[in-house]
């Protein structure tokens, strides 16, 4: 078994062979499935190597520790201490080689309708070669000359990509929320349990909006200033109770009757994370307390290790919705039909219509023919994209080439990069983050309202549900 399985990855990494593993005890994978797995490893490994070069304690490890260290860096001629390789620069490097990779697969893939097109074979194998491949690019952005320029120009195109991805992100997150009222809703029309569960789901996220409003309050105020805070926060609280009463009121309820309060209360959530995540990113501000001494209010208090509280649940989080609204662009089946309606979708398969509690894993269609899977002594691969590909191949690898982008304005702090560190990079002080991640709150109360409002400004035209 374990010859049938080696030539299977040889095949895997140098052919056109569809990806899997190789302990056969593992269910069987579909080769769509398998590809999708294989492009997102390749992009969290580059987010990491990114991370990487920007913790000081990593670079300072391996100077300490490492013998020969600044002989090896030389002998690359990576600078003294292998500097060229470390800081936001670096950083700039690895994601231009990352964004070249994906965005030359959204413009090779453009159009593939079944997995029996040849460049699906480029797509679905050939795992080692596109390695090399992305690490041929990331590791030629370091000698492209005049690096001034370079960076300079690939900071507003990283800019203009970020904030495509942030729009992107938060469209996804809309349908989302749709979605999963629709078909929570379909359920409960066979089973009134699907109720219970719709609004024991709203609650929960309206508890957790209404506590991350108290918690920053609490937190990210103070008597002695902090009005804008005070302002932003009270703004973003009465935009989501107007959204949420709007969702429910009757003028809407006609036009769209599975319009609820899920989806607002999904938004609202959403909405407050990204005011916390706002105003984590903004500048200290100074005041003179009752005592005459200055005094830093607006934030909590720093840890012993000099890092704001809320650092890590900030990048935590990001990070979570970040993938996670990558992955559901092109696994979620109502994204595909989001995506349809703009004419760039390669199918348009209905999404699902069966109450599910994991309703956005799209399920097979009834009748669907797929081939045997194979068997190459290892987990089996099913083919499924014969007849017709279950997702846009280009849309795909051109969600990911954004991402990349956004991870690199992300990391680096977006427009004040000099002094990008990892440890700060999600709540690192300044005002072009702040109003970036609040106008983010705006723009996507802006879309769900028009969502709402889009069937009674235009009664003429057919809207989804």
């Amino acid at each position: 078994m374990c010859l049938p399985c080696l030539l299977a990855q040889v095949a895997c990494c140098f052919g056109s062979t569809a990806c899997s593993l190789c302990c056969a005890c593992c269910p069987t994978i579909k080769e769509s499935t398998g590809s999708r797995i294989m492009y997102t490893f390749y992009h969290i490994l580059g987010t990491i190597v990114c991370c990487l070069m920007l913790a000081p304690t990593i670079s300072e490890s391996l100077k300490n520790n490492v013998p020969f260290y600044s002989d090896f860096c030389n002998a690359i001629q990576a600078g003294v201490d292998c500097e060229k390789l470390v800081g936001y620069s670096a950083v700039y490097k690895v994601c231009f080689g990352m964004a070249a990779f994906f965005f030359i697969f959204a413009i090779i893939l453009i159009n593939v309708k079944t997995s029996r097109d040849c460049r699906s074979y480029i797509h679905n194998g050939f795992w080692f070669l596109k390695f090399l491949m992305l690490a041929g690019f990331c590791a030629g952005a370091f000698f492209i000359p005049d690096q001034n320029t370079f960076l300079k120009v690939w900071q507003y195109i990283g800019m203009v990509g970020g904030f495509l991805f942030i729009l992107i992100q938060l469209i996804l997150l809309i349908e989302f929320a749709h979605s999963w009222n629709k078909n929570w809703l379909t359920g409960a029309e066979q089973n009134k349990a699907w109720y219970a569960a719709l609004i024991t789901v709203t609650l929960i996220f309206y508890a957790a909006a209404i506590a991350a409003f108290a918690l920053m309050i609490v937190f990210y105020t103070n008597p002695l200033g902090c009005a804008l805070n005070k302002g932003l926060l009270s703004l973003n609280l009465v935009l989501c109770v107007a959204v949420s009463l709007l969702a429910v009121s009757p003028c809407v309820q006609k036009r769209q009757p599975r319009s609820g309060l899920l989806q607002a209360s999904i938004i609202s959530c959403y909405v407050m994370y990204l005011t916390f995540s706002a105003v984590t990113s903004r500048p200290a501000e100074t005041v003179i307390n009752a005592s005459g001494m200055n005094q830093t209010i607006c934030f909590p208090s720093s840890s012993e290790d000099g890092q704001r509280i809320g650092d890590t649940v900030v990048a935590i989080v990001g990070s979570i919705i970040m993938y996670g609204c990558v992955l559901f662009a092109c696994v979620g089946s109502p994204v595909r039909s989001s995506v349809a309606a703009l004419g760039i979708s390669s199918d348009e398969r209905p999404s699902a219509t069966e109450a599910s509690c994991c309703f956005c894993c799209v399920q097979d269609e009834d009748g669907a023919v797929y081939e045997e899977p194979e068997d190459g002594g290892g987990q089996k691969v099913v083919f499924n994209e014969r007849d017709g590909v279950v997702y846009s191949y280009s849309f795909f690898h051109f969600v990911y080439f954004l991402a990349s982008l956004y991870i690199m304005m992300t990391l680096t702090n977006w427009f004040s990069y000099e002094n990008a560190r990892l440890d700060t990079a999600f709540t690192q002080g300044s005002w072009s983050t702040f109003w970036v991640k609040m106008a983010s709150c705006w723009v996507c109360l802006s879309i769900y309202t028009w969502t709402l409002l889009a069937p009674l400004c235009c009664p003429g035209r057919d809207f989804p549900d």
